[in-house]
């Protein structure tokens, strides 16, 4: 919760200036708690917002009013605020009934057509009208955006909070399709406040340092980013690319501060290599798969030398599915050549103890002998992990893969060491993949794939999963 008010902290004074309308005096006045004795003000002015008394001024004054008593609260008054929308803002039952009485006796096309529209109407919570009226204010839909992903935190251990969670999923989808949304490409002339943004989100190669992000910005290098016209100074979600030639194998190599630099025009080659969700409350609302189409059609256009576009992905969860596939006893996991190489390396009887003994040695990847017996079998079976591993019917287990997958592109190539950071080296015993987003492929993929849970493999990951 202290997230939340820390961000939204340099928001009161716009807020300030909006709630000049008559305002209860205690709610100017809460408690940090909202006691039980306190309830009935803020109810009232949830009332007063929703009965629009006054027009559009008034109306946005009360809903900045509420909005900074809510700011003002502790994560206990948050929750009991919250909890007030739900005892007190949703649907009319009593309408509901009525509704469902008289489309149940409607007695011709037209009259049924009324009574479903009535019904309909009926069916929405009055908190949703509530929760709309923040967008008029400056930064309300970062607001709610922001809401949101702590409601989702809250939910953990007050579970009824989901309906409101609910609530704010459905106002966001309809106010982030991606019809709104504005692709833009950001460089090191890019204002310093969403550059600092971007250091901040990034989720998968963590920004060291200025220099670091100045070479992700850097000639050979192009960092898009999808921004919503009421977040202006917000990205989304963005993705780094890397221009060079031939399909990138190791990301450090892609991360190097001190590589020579590549002139675009030279590369034939553009690597995926990291994609990032900016804003945790839009959680399950999906704009990545637009993202990458858009930015592969702006760079086709923009570097007509560009032949190839791929990604250089984490395997987030191998190292875990692996844990558990070994504490499953599989007798066929290793092959009986593979079983003496580990034998060897680690004096371990089985594939249980050998791939274990060695993966549990932080530096197991600088031992040779260690080293050798591990790539064989560790590259088999994250073939085998990422192509037989599923979770909900045919979706893929693997998060990243099911992203791309989902997205129209092909498991295409398995790197061995591809990421020796110690997150790397932790998720997927350093290994990462290239997923191929081949053009005239990628709807045939994408279909395939949506319907049947049918992989695209090529055929180097094919006979990696045969061994």
């Amino acid at each position: 919760m202290a997230d939340l008010l820390q961000k939204l902290k340099n928001w009161n004074f716009p807020w300030k200036d909006i709630a000049t309308g008559p305002v209860c005096e205690d709610l100017e006045n809460l408690s940090g708690d909202l006691p039980e004795d306190q309830i009935a003000c803020v109810r009232d002015q949830m009332r007063d917002c929703l009965d629009a008394k006054g027009g559009e001024v008034s109306a946005r004054s009360r809903a900045a009013q509420l909005g900074q008593a809510y700011l003002n609260l502790n994560e206990a008054g948050r929750a009991r605020f919250l909890n007030i929308l739900i005892d007190d803002f949703g649907t009319d039952q009593a309408r509901v009934t009525a509704c469902l009485e008289a489309l149940a006796k409607a007695s011709d096309e037209e009259e049924r057509r009324s009574c479903e529209a009535d019904l309909r109407r009926a069916l929405v919570p009055e908190r949703l009208g509530l929760l709309r009226q923040f967008n008029a204010l400056p930064q309300g839909v970062k607001f709610l955006v922001d809401l949101r992903a702590d409601v989702m935190k809250m939910m953990k251990s007050d579970p009824r909070l989901k309906i409101v969670e609910s609530d704010l999923k459905e106002v966001l989808i309809s106010w982030f399709d991606v019809g709104f949304l504005e692709l833009r490409r950001l460089t090191w002339d890019s204002p310093a406040s969403i550059l600092e943004k971007i250091a901040e989100y990034e989720a998968v190669h963590s920004i060291k340092s200025w220099n670091d992000l100045k070479n992700r910005l850097a000639r050979d290098r192009r960092l898009f980013a999808f921004f919503h016209p009421n977040m202006p100074d917000e990205p989304l979600i963005f993705v780094e690319v890397a221009l060079v030639n031939g399909m990138a194998d190791n990301v450090q190599d892609l991360l190097d501060e001190d590589a020579p630099l590549l002139d675009p025009s030279e590369a034939d080659t553009a690597i995926f290599y990291s994609i990032s969700n900016a804003q945790a409350g839009l959680a399950g609302i999906s704009f990545g798969n637009f993202l990458i189409k858009k930015v592969v059609d702006h760079l086709s256009k923009d570097l007509s030398n560009l032949k190839t576009f791929a990604t250089l992905s984490p395997i987030p969860g191998f190292s875990k599915w692996l844990d558990q596939t070994l504490a499953e006893g599989d007798s066929n996991l290793i092959n009986p050549k593979e079983r003496a190489a580990l034998k060897a390396a680690s004096g371990q009887k089985g594939p249980k103890g050998g791939l274990k003994h060695l993966l549990e040695d932080a530096a197991w990847k600088d031992n040779a002998a260690a080293h050798d017996a591990l790539k064989e079998p560790l590259m088999r079976l994250c073939a085998r992990y990422l192509m037989e591993a599923k979770r909900k019917g045919t979706r893929t287990l693997d998060p990243v893969a099911h992203f791309h997958l989902s997205n129209g592109a092909r498991l295409e190539r398995i790197n061995w060491l591809g990421d020796v950071s110690d997150k790397g080296m932790k998720q997927s015993a350093g290994m990462m993949i290239n997923y191929l987003y081949k053009l005239k492929d990628i709807e045939k993929n994408h279909e395939r794939y949506s319907t049947d849970g049918d992989i695209a493999v090529s055929s180097q990951v094919k006979a990696l999963r045969k061994g």
